[in-house]
Parts: C-alpha cells; sequence; structure tokens
C-alpha cells in the first residue's frame, strides 16, 4: 500500500478573509495594507535570520573540509620530522575541528530551522511559483472573421472589411426586420438599375443553371460576390431550399449545399422572398419560407457564439431540434418573424399605393398645367427676335425637335454635332429668335 499524501503543509494558510476581522471604526483598506506590510516584515526577518544561520553552517562546514585535508597530509608525512611547532599546529587545527563540530552539530540552530519550515504561514505570495513563463501572439490578432450579422467566414477567408465593402453591406448587426428589408430591398433596386436588370429579375434569374461541378466553389468565392451575382448563379439552389418541408431534408441538403445557403445573400433572398410571397398572398408558403430564413439565421448565431464556421455547425442545431424545448422555442421564433414578415408587407402595400397615387397626381398635374401654344394668338407668342416659336420649331430637323421635347441638352449637343458649323448655327439663331432658346 503506498504511502499517503502529506496535506498537513497546507494547515497554514493565510487567507484574505482572515483580514476581515476589522472594527467598524477603522477602514478596511487601511487595515488589509497594515496586515499585508506585517506579514511581509515578519517572512523578511525570518528569511533574515535563517539565510544567517546557512551561512554560519556553510562556513563553518568548508573550515572543517579545510582542516581535515591539512590533518590528512600531516599525518602522511609521519612523525619523526615533526618539529614542536608543527605539533603544536596540528594540535591546535584539532581543538579548532573539534570546536567547529560541536558548534556545527549545535541541535539548536537546526531546530530553529526547523520550527521556522515548520510553521511557515503559506499566503498567495509564497504558496506558488512561476516555472514557466512565456507569451504567444496570435498574428491575426487584428483580423476578425465575422460578419456584422453573425454568417462566420472560414479561416483563410480575407480581412472582413474588404469582403464587406465587396459586397456593400452597411447596415447594422442589430437593425430590425423592417430596416433590414427596406435596406435590402434598396440595395437589390439599386444592383439592378447598375447592371440594367428588368424589373422580372428574380424570375429570370431562376432559369440561371446552377454552376458545373468543375466550376471552383468555396464559401469564400461565394461570398464575395454582390446580391446580383449570387442570385445570378445559385438562386435555383435557395429556392430548392426554401421548398423543403422536411427538417431531416433541410439538414441534408445544407450538408451538401452549405458553403452557397450559409451565406448573407442568402439569407437576404429568403428574407426578401417571404415578403414577396406575403404581399402576392402565398401566405402559407411565406411560413415556410420563413421557417428556412429562420435556420439559416440561427445557425449563423450559434457559429459565431461558438467561434466556428456555420459548416460544422449544421449538425449541432439539428440536434438541439431534437429537443422538444428547443424545438418550441425555434417555432416561437419563427412565429415572431412571420408576424414581423405580416406587418412589413402591410407596411409595403401601403408605400406601393402611396407611391403610385403621387405619380398618377404628378401626371395630372403636369397634364393640367400644359398649354397648347398654337391656342396663343400669333403676335402674343413671338419670340424677342420677332419669329413664331411653332412655326421655328416645326422648321427644325427631327434631332432637334426631340432635343427640345425630352428636355435634354446631351441629345441637342448631339444634334447641332451632326450639322456643319453654318448649318447648326442657323437652327441655333432662330431657336434664340423665337424664345425656344435663351442665349
Amino acid at each position: 500500500m503506498s504511502k499517503p499524501f502529506d496535506y498537513s503543509k497546507w494547515d497554514n494558510i493565510e487567507l484574505s478573509d482572515d483580514e476581515d476581522d476589522v472594527h467598524p471604526n477603522i477602514d478596511r483598506e487601511s487595515w488589509f495594507r497594515m496586515k499585508h506590510r506585517s506579514r511581509v516584515e515578519r517572512e523578511e526577518r525570518e528569511e533574515k535570520d535563517k539565510k544567517k544561520i546557512c551561512e554560519e553552517m556553510a562556513k563553518a562546514n568548508l573550515r572543517i573540509k579545510e582542516i581535515n585535508k591539512i590533518l590528512a597530509k600531516s599525518s602522511s608525512a609521519g612523525d619523526d620530522d615533526d618539529s614542536d611547532d608543527d605539533l603544536e599546529d596540528i594540535e591546535g587545527l584539532k581543538a579548532e575541528l573539534l570546536a567547529l563540530e560541536k558548534a556545527n552539530a549545535n541541535a539548536e540552530n537546526q531546530a530553529k530551522l526547523d520550527n521556522y519550515e515548520k510553521n511557515k504561514k503559506w499566503n498567495v505570495d509564497n504558496m506558488c511559483h512561476v516555472v514557466e513563463e512565456r507569451t504567444i501572439v496570435n498574428k491575426n490578432v487584428g483580423e476578425t472573421k465575422f460578419s456584422s450579422t453573425g454568417f462566420v467566414l472560414p479561416s483563410d477567408a480575407p480581412d472582413i472589411s474588404k469582403v464587406e465593402t465587396k459586397k456593400g453591406v452597411d447596415e447594422p448587426a442589430s437593425a430590425d426586420l423592417s430596416t433590414k428589408v427596406k435596406h435590402h430591398e434598396a440595395k437589390h433596386t439599386d444592383e439592378k438599375k447598375s447592371n440594367a436588370l428588368p424589373v422580372g429579375a428574380k424570375a429570370e434569374t431562376k432559369a440561371k443553371p446552377h454552376p458545373q461541378p468543375d466550376e471552383p466553389l468555396s464559401s469564400v468565392s461565394v461570398s464575395m460576390l454582390s446580391y446580383h451575382e449570387f442570385t445570378e448563379k445559385y438562386a435555383d439552389i435557395v429556392e430548392k431550399f426554401m421548398a423543403i418541408e422536411s427538417l431531416d431534408r433541410s439538414k441534408e441538403f445544407l450538408l451538401q449545399n452549405g458553403n452557397i445557403l450559409l451565406q448573407e445573400n442568402a439569407s437576404n433572398y429568403l428574407l426578401l422572398a417571404s415578403l414577396e410571397d406575403e404581399m402576392n398572398g402565398f401566405h402559407e408558403k411565406m411560413k415556410l419560407v420563413a421557417r428556412q430564413s429562420q435556420i439559416i439565421s440561427n445557425i449563423a448565431e450559434l457559429a459565431k457564439s461558438l467561434q466556428r464556421h456555420p459548416g460544422n455547425v449544421i449538425v449541432p442545431f439539428f440536434q438541439r431540434l431534437d429537443n422538444k424545448e428547443m424545438y418550441d422555442g425555434f417555432m416561437e421564433g419563427v412565429n415572431q418573424f412571420v408576424k414581423r414578415v405580416e406587418v412589413r408587407a402591410v407596411e409595403k402595400r401601403k408605400e406601393i399605393d402611396e407611391e403610385r397615387a403621387r405619380e398618377a397626381k404628378e401626371r395630372g398635374a403636369a397634364a393640367e398645367d400644359a398649354v397648347d401654344v398654337s391656342t396663343i394668338p400669333r403676335e402674343e407668342r413671338l419670340g424677342p427676335g420677332g419669329l413664331d416659336p411653332l412655326e421655328v420649331f416645326e422648321s427644325l430637323p427631327i434631332s432637334m425637335q426631340e432635343a427640345f421635347e425630352s428636355r435634354e441638352k446631351e441629345k441637342l449637343q448631339a444634334a447641332l454635332m451632326a450639322m456643319t458649323p453654318e448649318e447648326a448655327e442657323y437652327h441655333m439663331k432662330r431657336c434664340v429668335d423665337s424664345g425656344l432658346w435663351n442665349a
């Protein structure tokens, strides 16, 4: 049977709690400092005393070794050649050796050292000591691998600020549903305008084939795409995911296409699709799309909390849904999301109706403000040069007439550049004289 470990060395531990016995009239912080200073001074005195005893014992041991060496040499040389002086020296050395051995063997000094060690008070300053110390600096400490909405990029992804600049993400992570929908609607509209897409761009992108197997594909390359580029390439995959009703099939589909679906553009697509379905009256379809959208969002949030890539938490997320309490909490979040989509759909319809009413009002006002120049007497409509603007306009080339009707200077400049200088000067002078153009 092995010898049990001796825990008696931890019997004398001085804890900070021992210093709480302070009188109410004494400042606690001052009391702690005084107690600490007293302990430090006591330890310094003990260490000084122990050091002094050890030094004296070390010197005595060293002198004993020297005397023994001298005596050994003298005894080997023989007793015949020893003079009286040498004998006296030897006797003196022996007497010194005896005194040193007696002093060094003094039990009092050793007992004092043992007492110090036995009654040593352990505290935070002397209980432990540093065996090895080193500092490791992470070379990627200045980089962040999370997007503002919780979508974690892989370890080999570029700097997130460059990725988000490429994608045009500039919204706060805490934005509510209405703000996010408005932001993505505006961004989607700007991208469609910049790329000259028709109004039915979403329907057209569905027919686009997704990348062939030999096309290089990674979550980094997908995350670098703009929303328009993403929908052109991967809208069909997102649409398939939107139509999946089974959670098991959703998990399998995510495991196969996680590098596409676990991207912020895919989350935005699902968000806009749920709003569009609700506005078009497809309420049940909207609820399914909303659930799929919340699956993506919850996986992103779980990955951010665990500091892992979203693809690595797909299985753990669906394992959590096997727990009834977890599943009920997830569905409650889905229902809240559905309610926000319903509210936003109503607001969006009102905005569209107001926009159409405003445009119709502007068109009606423009029609009311329009004046038929031919009904004005000729004398009243003559220009500063005495020419009739109606007659001059009808005599202008078709290109100049179109420019005046559209009121675009670029068209007028293009029409004049297509003429000879003399012809352009002739027509412009007549426009000035008739009041069609202010010089």
